[in-house]
């Protein structure tokens, strides 16, 4: 290598030694051309080693900047592409005082325990979910891709799905359901099309609002225990269940936001036969306020209805199941109260068209609130909730054996061990009873601990 040849290497790295940028290194090289130092020719050369480093920097700076973590959550960002993970895992051991069987005791559709006391390890009403959500911005929609997963931890046997009877035998396998599976589009200023399966609208806030989705509430079938407990469903509002749909949610405004969907027809339990199903109708509109005293909340409507063909070929059995619920959230300091009711015809009681007419399709009316008071002082939460949903009989029906009612009580503790973690303990005090005036009472201990991430 000549004298000057490495002389203009020397001085090259050393220009590349400092911040690579081509405003910064312009100057200084003009100097050194100036004085004679470098010619022209070298100014030349050097001008473009540095212009290459600056644009290698600036790619390396790039990618560096293409995988991130999310600003919250668990998640990155793959270049415009945000993947979020959330999830969550719980347990609970469950006692279940059950009603001593009996004359007297036999309630069909009654959701308070007859037989022998039971222990079990469980899920409460939760199961454990994973979920995964993938988003983006495309041409100025916000578009993305939904999945979650929801595993129990208590065997089932599979029969009419991963929700099936529980089956606490060796060599068995956990319940995985996929419930969430849908693709959401959105415009700023447009609103938002959902298209998939997520949980329904009518009722949804019932659930949402529940302080027993934490915990367990009512056990439903301790003895062989299935994914979920019951909570307070059927106990004050009807399953919203996870159902195949197309929503428009529209943009808030001052707080007001309206939702309407068709949805896959529901058939009516007991009647699977069903012809000419229509498609189900359902919407909500929710309106979320702070006020002054530091007061906050939300109010909320929903509404369903759908149209159920014959049971069997030239059988005039069809009906129209319609029902409406109400409910607020109002919250000061640490202080919550939550009031639900709904009316329904042909709708059922505990899920949707389950018991929602007779065996001439006759429709049942039914109803049902739940009033539920919690107060959070710092990580200890107290709660307190009692709800009921009756059933009534259809027309010239007799029915000594259906239920009635079910009602329970629920108390709660809750303590947030960490930001992740709360331990959980519930006392649930059930009772149902049928139209011919037979009755079962049970009491229910639960302790355990639930984790979201």
């Amino acid at each position: 290598m000549t004298h000057g040849a490495m002389r203009l290497a020397a001085l090259a790295t050393a220009l590349m030694a400092a911040p690579a940028q081509a405003d910064r290194t312009e100057a200084p090289l003009s100097v050194l051309k100036a004085k004679g130092i470098i010619t022209e020719q070298e100014y030349q050369a050097l001008l473009k080693e540095v212009d290459a480093e600056v644009a290698r920097r600036a790619a390396a700076s790039a990618d560096d900047r293409l995988v991130r973590r999310t600003e919250s959550g668990v998640g990155v960002v793959v270049g415009d592409v945000t993947l979020k993970l959330s999830g969550s895992v719980n347990a609970f051991f469950v006692h279940d005082n059950a009603e001593e069987p009996g004359p007297g005791t036999a309630v069909v559709g009654g959701l308070a325990s007859v037989g022998e006391n039971t222990a079990a390890v469980r899920n409460g009403l939760l199961p454990g979910f994973f979920r995964i959500d993938v988003t983006t911005t495309q041409g100025g929609w916000d578009v993305g891709a939904h999945v979650g997963f929801y595993p129990g931890i208590n065997s089932v046997d599979y029969v009419g799905g991963a929700n099936s009877a529980g089956n606490p035998q060796a060599l068995g396998t956990a319940g995985i359901d996929a419930r969430q599976t849908f693709l959401t589009v959105a415009r700023q200023g447009l609103g938002e099309l959902k298209l998939g399966r997520d949980i329904g609208l009518f009722a949804s806030e019932a659930i949402l609002n529940d302080m027993t989705l934490l915990g367990v509430g009512t056990p439903a079938g301790n003895v062989a225990p299935s994914n979920t407990t019951l909570g307070r469903i059927g106990l004050g509002y009807i399953y919203t269940d996870f159902q195949p749909q197309i929503t428009y949610t529209t943009p808030k405004f001052a707080g007001l936001r309206a939702s309407v969907g068709i949805f896959q027809p529901l058939r009516t339990v007991g009647r699977p036969g069903e012809q000419k199903g229509s498609p189900g109708l359902q919407g909500k509109i929710t309106w979320d306020f702070g006020a002054a005293e530091g007061l906050s909340g939300r109010l909320w409507l929903s509404g369903i209805t759908q149209k159920h063909g014959d049971s069997a070929p030239n059988l005039d059995d069809d009906y129209r199941g319609s029902a409406f619920d109400v409910g607020a959230r109002l919250g000061v300091a640490g202080a919550s109260l939550v009031g639900y009711y709904y009316r329904g015809s042909g709708v059922g009681t505990t899920g949707l068209f389950i018991f929602p007419v007779d065996a001439a399709g006759n429709r049942r009316d039914s109803s049902g609130y739940y009033l539920q008071g919690f107060y959070t002082l710092g990580k200890l939460f107290l709660g307190a909730s009692y709800g009921r949903s009756s059933l009534d009989l259809a027309d010239g029906e007799v029915n000594p054996l259906l239920v009635r009612f079910n009602a329970s009580w629920a108390g709660q503790v809750r303590y947030g061990l960490t930001s992740w973690v709360s331990l959980v303990a519930e006392y649930v005090r059930t009772r149902a009873r049928a139209h011919g005036g037979n009755e079962a009472k049970s009491d229910a201990l639960a302790i355990g601990s639930i984790l979201f991430f």
